[in-house]
């Protein structure tokens, strides 16, 4: 059930804020959009994991996902990163339509996830692993690894986007969890990502390093970067989001910014889904 403006005025007030910076949808044109995804489904078997989603996210705007899980969100992130393909639908990036057969594809259009698990080597070093797969060696030198210009980039590059690490030479493994995610994000950007797909960002942190992730991704949003947040936190989503979208059963049932809704609404909504689902299971039982 999409939730209507009328369903939305009777939630009482609102606690949303707008980000500073954030221009409203009507205020912006189609050349504000960087992605747009039409349409997609996906099937697993008799299983509908989405039905007919329909997203689109602005130059520079930090876009929001919500929903219990099995609702399709991690199906929906694996499309738009090229993992899995779907049965229908249409994805346009910067007006483009584009055909994303592996990860790879994506990446060539300036995409790139970020998982919970990070994908970092925590053995290695700071700049070890921001340039991971990227090595730079030495003019002449096949195969012997340039360190010192790769440290030197390291810290450029952090210190470029208010990433403050005391030792780019220390082993990730000895960081914080918020700088390791710092880490990870900035490993993406480094890479001339226009589109961070971040799951689950703030995942088992403290205040103070929520705090250095929250203010990452506004600082790369106010260089451009696009992102699409996956969290079951409403509270992380509040604070790092433009707009929201919820999805239930495979479809975008809610999309407001989030001056325009609140947590209450977000969550009478969830409750309410859960109910008919209840309900649904119950019914379907009887019946066999």
């Amino acid at each position: 059930m999409t939730a209507t403006d009328g369903d939305m005025a009777s939630k009482g007030p609102s606690v949303g804020s707008a980000r500073p910076g954030y221009v409203p949808d009507a205020a912006r044109t189609e050349a504000d959009v960087i992605f747009r995804a039409e349409g997609i489904t996906k099937h697993f078997g008799a299983v509908v994991a989405l039905s007919g989603v329909d997203l689109h996210l602005d130059r520079g705007e930090v876009l929001g996902l919500v929903g219990d899980n099995g609702a399709g969100k991690s199906t929906l992130v694996k499309i738009l990163c090229g993992f899995l393909r779907p049965d229908s639908g249409r994805i346009f990036v910067e007006g483009k339509e584009v055909t994303f057969h592996t990860v790879q594809d994506a990446r060539a259009q300036g995409i790139e996830t970020v998982y919970q698990d990070l994908a970092l080597v925590p053995q290695l070093t700071v700049y070890e692993n921001l340039f991971l797969n990227r090595e730079i060696t030495g003019a002449g030198r096949m195969g012997v690894l340039s360190r010192r210009r790769m440290r030197g980039l390291a810290k450029e590059y952090l210190d470029n986007i208010n990433v403050h690490i005391p030792n780019i030479d220390a082993e990730v493994e000895l960081l914080s969890g918020g700088q390791r995610q710092a880490i990870a994000v900035a490993r993406a950007t480094r890479q001339d990502a226009k589109i961070l797909l971040l799951d689950e960002p703030l995942a088992a942190m403290g205040a103070k390093e929520s705090a250095l992730i929250m203010d990452l991704v506004k600082d790369l949003s106010s260089r451009g970067v696009s992102m699409i947040v996956i969290d079951h936190n409403y509270a992380h989503l509040f604070a790092l989001c433009d707009r929201l979208n919820v999805i239930q059963q495979g479809k975008v049932t809610l999309d407001r910014p989030v001056a325009e809704t609140s947590v209450n609404e977000l969550t009478d909504l969830m409750v309410s889904s859960f109910r008919r689902q209840l309900e649904a299971g119950h019914l379907a039982a009887a019946e066999d």
